[in-house]
């Protein structure tokens, strides 16, 4: 069976807070919170059914797949961050005779990886413009060492564009459909060989649609493997640096996970919202984008109040990996207690915070 980006190709036959945690078995001390859900709305969601989105690093720009005309990119634009999104157009390269599916923006916002089934198979292609403002050039495919017949999915790149993740269901992997790495040495080069990233990410079951973080410390993935909440669920995976290898997966868990089917993760460049798909009763063929906010945990002591005890807890683990202190300059943190940690606390100062009854 073909799989494609977790929707088991069925469309082509047509204030609560939640804690997520890291540790050895799943369960240690929290990163960050979420907010509750809530539909993204138009102009971006529509009767059609809309997929996985990526942003400019401005927050202008933003790409994402829909059914409205086939199964085609689009994007839409806004003036500032604080301005709506405009009415989309469909992105000037994708035509109704392909599938064009989930894109993804390279940190500079020149680079436009996707999956397409141009060439055949479904492969990954890039598309490239000189700057923001210049048109895309014609999409080529990322090249052999990576293609396969087999289908690859829904491609996520690193922030130092040297670290490409896809699904695919090509052989040698652990489950139905796996998650794969190709790196290259730097922008001129060509990918390496897919390697498989192995049974910390990846189970006997579907694990697909991967998403890295702007700092490049989380993957995001959408799996139906056993212990979800519903069909399919979105897992995350972190690790300490950039160089380090990916720690055992955990289930992001409710909010954002439910008896429905969550699927197709994303954030925003800075980190502050989480994006993902909800397949509705109806199916995948009018499923929509939620996003929720990502909220860094700034209550220390938990006494109720962000004050200059927190501000004091934070000194006492300064220049440590301290996981309960490391709150900046992503909620998630960055590996080390400094300065970008005081500075989140600070902007949440003498702010009240309920306490989990």
């Amino acid at each position: 069976m073909t799989w494609f980006k977790g929707y088991k190709m069925r469309w082509l036959s047509v204030g609560l807070i939640a804690t997520v945690v890291f540790g050895s078995a799943g369960m240690a001390k929290a990163d960050f919170d979420f907010g509750e859900p809530a539909i993204l709305g138009a102009p971006i969601n529509s009767p059609a059914a809309e997929g996985s989105l990526t942003m400019t690093p401005d927050g202008l720009e933003l790409y994402f797949d829909s059914s409205r005309q086939g199964w085609n990119l689009w994007v839409t634009r806004r003036a500032t961050v604080s301005d709506p999104w405009g009415e989309p157009e469909r992105v000037s390269f994708t035509v109704n005779n392909f599938i064009d599916f989930g894109p993804c923006l390279s940190a500079n916002g020149l680079e436009l990886y996707y999956s397409s089934n141009r060439d055949g198979a479904f492969n990954t292609l890039i598309a490239k413009r000189a700057t923001l403002s210049d048109p895309w050039e014609e999409p080529v495919n990322i090249g052999p060492a990576v293609s396969r017949p087999a289908g690859d999915y829904g491609p996520t790149i690193s922030p130092d564009g040297l670290e490409l993740i896809f699904g695919s269901d090509r052989s040698g992997g652990v489950g139905t459909c796996d998650l794969w790495v190709t790196r290259r040495e730097t922008m001129n080069d060509s990918w390496g060989e897919a390697e498989n990233l192995g049974s910390a990410i990846n189970s006997p079951a579907v694990d697909n649609s991967p998403f890295i973080s702007p700092d490049g410390l989380l993957l995001f993935f959408e799996s139906d493997r056993s212990g979800g909440y519903g069909d399919f669920d979105i897992w995350v995976s972190k690790r300490k640096t950039t160089t380090d290898e990916w720690g055992q997966a955990v289930n992001l868990g409710p909010p954002i996970n439910s008896e429905l089917t969550e699927y197709l993760p994303g954030t925003s460049p800075d980190g502050s919202q989480f994006y993902f798909l909800i397949a509705n009763a109806t199916g995948f063929e009018s499923a929509d984008i939620y996003k929720a906010p990502i909220v860094p945990m700034v209550d220390l002591n938990e006494d109720g109040i962000v004050d200059s005890a927190d501000m004091c807890i934070i000194v006492d683990y300064w220049c440590t990996d301290n996981s309960l202190c490391d709150i900046g300059p992503m909620p998630w943190g960055d590996g080390v207690v400094d300065v970008e940690d005081l500075i989140v606390l600070a902007e949440h100062l003498f702010e009240e915070v309920q306490l989990a009854q």
